[in-house]
């Protein structure tokens, strides 16, 4: 019995993660991401699925980050009926973030056709709807860390702690053929090492084939006091000016409110706005699943409710409330997703502040090649916003100790916990010269078989 796998997205770049694994007559995917980044993102993501959705017999999903999760509704809405696993936080994350996925989805698709309208032209279908999202939920089926599963005769199942998000795992997939029986590890994202609220990676010790991400393999994030060190100043600094602002693109809520809060004495009477209606559902979901967390969470919460006044949280739900955001002149820090600036609330306050060069911008997320967010990292002097453009005069941050992916050394660290090298190992998730210079890190540090595979090119194990 041979196993083949494909990778369908998110190989030789950063986002639209999917793999097609086909053995003993089963067909599953590890992820179903979105492509994220400019037009052409836009063509991959409404490209007709490689095979029958309907003949796909299971997905594992790695994390509810949408570059993983974020064509799940288009699959479900073409064919697919089968199963998908993930954690109870990745459940209850995906419960929440594909319906606001649907929704983004339809009014950029309105937007569109009043454009189109006013052109002469006939566009602007969203990639899918709310209800399409809606209908995913009755496909998640939760698993625990560490719980075996088998999704079908001859293929087992364990999700172990990625470190990355709430709820993000490893998948390591046992495929029997007769007496022998190989793995598949697939590591999803990473987390960096010491993050709040979520524990390190699981160390994993032997796999016949590695799938292994390297979105920052060429790069190492500043150490954690000292990123927390410039994340104040940036606040510091922008706040006591007059009329500013300080924007935060990202959906990591928990973070920034523990960032925040870690900052023990630093910072009284801050108000700090979570400019999503996903924001009060994704706390609840969070404080849901203490089995995700780590020691240094369950301090900084305790320290939280016993010092109030270090922090006031405005959660917004309304279109309404948010809109009155736009006429704040000074004080605010607003939180709102999405983290690369490609849809979602954070281009409204991008348009109204990004020009303004007594505000700022913090950067604590991966900016993907094409992305708005990337463009504003990599020093355009304007940039085009909801149709309009935007002058950057605002003072840009770029703060990667922050983020929730692990670095190069972090990376390597955890590969360092094989007792025998993988048979083969694919670096993927991660853009082309990364995932090539990795590839070539892990052949020089461990002797690996290490290689980047080409997209849609079948790989038999």
């Amino acid at each position: 019995m041979s196993v083949t796998v494909t990778f369908l997205g998110g190989v030789r770049e950063v986002t639209g993660s999917c793999i097609l694994v086909e053995t003993a007559g089963k067909r599953f995917l590890v992820d179903c991401g979105m492509f994220q980044g400019g037009s052409e993102s836009d063509r991959k993501n409404a490209r007709p699925f490689p095979v029958p959705p309907s003949s796909v017999d299971f997905i594992l999903q790695t994390h509810a980050h949408l570059d993983h999760s974020g064509l799940l509704p288009r699959i479900v809405r073409d064919g697919f009926r089968g199963p998908i696993y993930a954690t109870s936080a990745t459940a209850d994350l995906l419960g929440v973030m594909l319906p606001d996925s649907g929704h983004i989805q339809e009014r950029e698709a309105e937007w569109q056709r009043k454009k189109a309208n006013r052109s002469g032209r006939k566009d602007g279908e969203p990639l899918y709807t709310e209800a399409d999202a809606l209908a995913v939920l009755p496909h998640l089926k939760s698993v625990s860390y560490g719980a075996e599963t088998e999704p079908a005769p001859g293929i087992r199942v364990r999700f172990l702690d990625a470190g990355h998000i709430l709820g993000s795992a490893i998948l390591s997939v046992a495929v029997r053929d007769g007496a022998r029986e190989r793995t598949l590890v697939f590591t999803g994202d990473l987390g960096h090492r010491g993050l709040p609220i979520v524990r390190d990676p699981s160390p994993v010790a032997n796999a016949d084939v590695l799938v292994m991400e390297s979105t920052y393999g060429n790069r190492v994030h500043k150490g954690m006091e000292e990123s927390i060190e410039e994340f104040v100043h940036a606040l510091t600094d922008t706040l006591q000016r007059k009329g500013g602002n300080v924007i935060i693109p990202s959906f990591a809520v928990g973070r920034a409110q523990d960032i925040l809060l870690t900052r023990k004495g630093r910072f009284k009477g801050l108000t700090l706005y979570i400019d999503s209606p996903l924001a009060a559902q994704a706390t609840q979901i969070t404080l849901r699943h203490p089995e995700c967390f780590d020691d240094e969470t369950l301090r900084v919460m305790k320290w939280g409710v016993e010092h109030p006044d270090a922090l006031r949280v405005v959660i917004t739900r309304s279109a309404e409330e948010s809109m009155a955001l736009n006429s704040l002149r000074g004080g605010a820090i607003i939180v709102a997703g999405s983290g690369m600036c490609e849809a979602g609330r954070i281009k409204h306050h991008l348009k109204h502040n990004l020009w303004r060069k007594e505000c700022s911008v913090v950067i604590v997320g991966f900016q993907a090649e094409g992305t708005l967010g990337r463009r504003i990292v990599g020093g355009a002097k304007w940039v085009r916003v909801l149709g309009e453009d935007i002058t950057v005069a605002a003072d840009v941050y770029t703060i990667g100790g922050l983020s929730a992916h692990a670095d190069r050394d972090d990376l390597l660290a955890w590969a360092g916990n094989f007792r025998t090298p993988p048979g083969r190992v694919c670096v993927a998730h991660g853009e082309e010269s990364v995932s090539l210079g990795f590839a070539q890190t892990l052949r020089d540090r461990f002797g690996w078989n290490a290689y980047v595979p080409v997209p849609g090119q079948p790989m038999e194990v």
